[in-house]
Formats: structure tokens, sequence, C-alpha cells
């Protein structure tokens, strides 16, 4: 086991092992910057390798080869300490409801694919599936196999099991990572159905309410844990749709590193939406300085972005221990009467 040492010329996978650098291409499929330094990720990793190595030993203890899982407070914590590639999707179908659905309705997932399709469902998704990671290999029309097949059946399903939301963009990515992670489109269906059906309700919806309420949501809070910060938002007129919107609408994806969305996604399947807002808080609380020196909107706009970068987010062990720490307490209980305030004022406004 590498510890400190810098390993030139070797990239590592997140299962732990040490892979010879191939081009530019990370374990996911991403293709990585041009000025993406090698050297900082290999000592990173060699640090991470040495908590997933450990990780992975107590997992397989864990789960002992079961097949089924129940959520405990033992499993809470062993998920919030991150879940190892290869129980991943096992954890997640299990967490978020997805493999009761999915035992409930056998043979569902391929009914949707065998119905009548909706021409202009069929289109929108068409439209947006070459947008979908094209810095990603697996994405593309030449690669074997492509993952743009699998994406658009599950999008197509999901679109006639749920006609309320049908397709929206955002969506896509959402798929793309799931299959990335699951390689299972009919489970994939199942995860994309708790995220939108039950995790985040009115996220994809056509009005979008849920995903404008909970980035007030998200203000409100700062206005009381940051209040430094608000009064930046509110001195330059910025909207927090603005400088937020992305962040949950594609559940931090193409916002933070791979390795950190695959580890806030584990806490989402297990914990809920509450996990969104404790990631924002921590990224606004760790940087309320710099964002705090703004001088303008654009200011606001290019710090915001600034702080989705760099050592802090791309440790993702260190940063997931933070945001059960930095924001301070945030139950369901504070979270359900803010949405319901800003839910109010929403509707008012739009009336």
């Amino acid at each position: 086991m590498e510890s400190k040492t810098k390993a030139a010329g070797r990239t590592f996978s997140p299962d732990g092992r040490a892979e010879d650098r191939v081009g530019s291409v990370d374990p996911y499929g991403f293709e990585r910057s041009k000025d993406f330094d090698y050297e900082s990720y290999e000592e990173l990793m060699s640090e991470y390798l040495v908590v997933l190595t450990r990780r992975t030993i107590k997992w397989s203890k864990f789960l002992k080869g079961k097949g089924k899982v129940q959520k405990n407070v033992k499993l809470k914590r062993y998920v919030r300490k991150g879940i190892p590639n290869e129980h991943r999707t096992l954890i997640w179908m299990a967490a978020s409801g997805a493999q009761d659905q999915l035992d409930k309705h056998p043979g569902y997932y391929q009914s949707l694919l065998g119905a009548q399709h909706d021409p202009k469902l069929v289109e929108t998704i068409c439209t947006d599936l070459n947008r979908t990671f094209p810095d990603n290999v697996q994405f593309r029309k030449t690669s074997d196999p492509c993952l743009q097949k699998v994406l658009y059946n599950v999008l197509l399903a999901y679109g006639h099991h749920n006609p309320a939301v049908s397709y929206c963009q955002g969506m896509n990515f959402i798929a793309g990572y799931l299959l990335i992670i699951t390689k299972d489109e009919e489970k994939s269906f199942w995860l994309m159905d708790a995220l939108i059906g039950r995790i985040l309700p009115d996220y994809y919806s056509l009005g979008m309410l849920g995903l404008k309420m909970d980035q007030e949501v998200l203000g409100e809070l700062v206005k009381v844990k940051i209040p430094g910060v608000w009064k930046t938002m509110m001195d330059h007129n910025v909207m927090w749709t603005l400088v937020v919107s992305r962040w949950f609408i594609c559940l931090y994806i193409d916002v933070l590193p791979v390795e950190t969305v695959l580890r806030i996604w584990d806490c989402l399947f297990y914990e809920g939406s509450k996990i969104l807002f404790r990631v924002a808080l921590t990224l606004i609380h760790h940087n309320q300085d710099l964002i705090q020196q703004a001088q303008s909107l654009p200011d606001v706009c290019q710090n915001f972005k600034q702080i989705t970068q760099g050592p802090f987010v791309e440790e993702c062990h260190s940063f997931m221990q933070k945001i059960f720490t930095e924001p301070g307490s945030l139950s369901m209980a504070t979270l359900t009467k803010l949405r319901e305030k800003c839910r109010s004022r929403i509707i008012a406004e739009e009336s």
C-alpha cells in the first residue's frame, strides 16, 4: 500500500486498484482536462485508498454476502463514511425503496418500453442524448457498449411511468450517473423513480415548484446561519436561483468532482433531500469570506463557481465529514416549516 508516495505514471480506480495511466480518462469514463494535476490527484488518492480499503473490509464483514439490507443506525453510520463502489447499487436500491418497488412490479419496466411511445417525448429525449456527458467515453456512439441506448430506454420508460413529469433537462445527467454506477437500466429506472417521485418531489414537474422552493429555503437557512453572505446577496440583488439552481437540479453533477458527488448521493439515497442543503451550506459557510468580498453581481456569481473547485471539495472523505458538522443542526422539522413558508410565498408571487 502506498501511503503518501507519489505513484508516477499511475492513477487509482475507485475500488483501490492502481492502474497504468492511459490517456486522460478517469475510472468512470470521464476525460480529464488538459491541465489535470496528476501529481496532486495521485497524492490525494494514495491517502484516500487507505480509507477505501479499510471501509471495503468493514462493509464486506457487515454485509456477509447478503443480497438485502435493512435500514438501521449502523448502516446509516456506514453510509456516511462512504459505500465502496461494488456495494453502491445494492445499498442505494435498499435505502431508497427502489428495490421494494422493483420486487413489487416484476416486468413493469419492460412493459413501459414495449408500450406505444409518445412521439414528442421521444423527440425531446433524443435531442438531449448527444448533450449528455460529451466528455465521457461511455456515452459516445462509437463506444461498445454505448450507454446512450440504455440512457434513452431509462428516460423513455420514466417519461411514460410519470407523465406529470415526463422529461425535463437535468434528468438525462442523473440517469447517466445511475447507469455508470449500476450498469443496469432497470435498477437505474427505479432509482430515478425514488429520486424524482419521493426524495425530490416537484423538482422536475412542469412548474418546478419543489426546486424553486428549496432554493428559497437555502436562502432562509443562510440568512440565519451565515448572515454575512445573506447580506452580500441582498446588497448586490442576487437571486439564489442564479447561483445554486445547477447544484439542486443536477444534484451536484458537473458541479463537484465525481467521487464527491457519489459520496453525496450515498447519503441522499439514505437520508433524503436535506443532504443537498448540508452540502450547499458547507460550501457557503466554508467560503463565506470569499463570497463577502464580492463587489458586484458578476463577482458573486464568479465566487460561487470558485467555491466548488479545489482541494476542499476534492478531498471527498474530509468534505463529507464536514457536511455533518459545519452547518450545525438541520432537522426535517425545520426544513418542513421553511418549505411551507417558501412554497406559499412562491405560489402567491406566481398567481
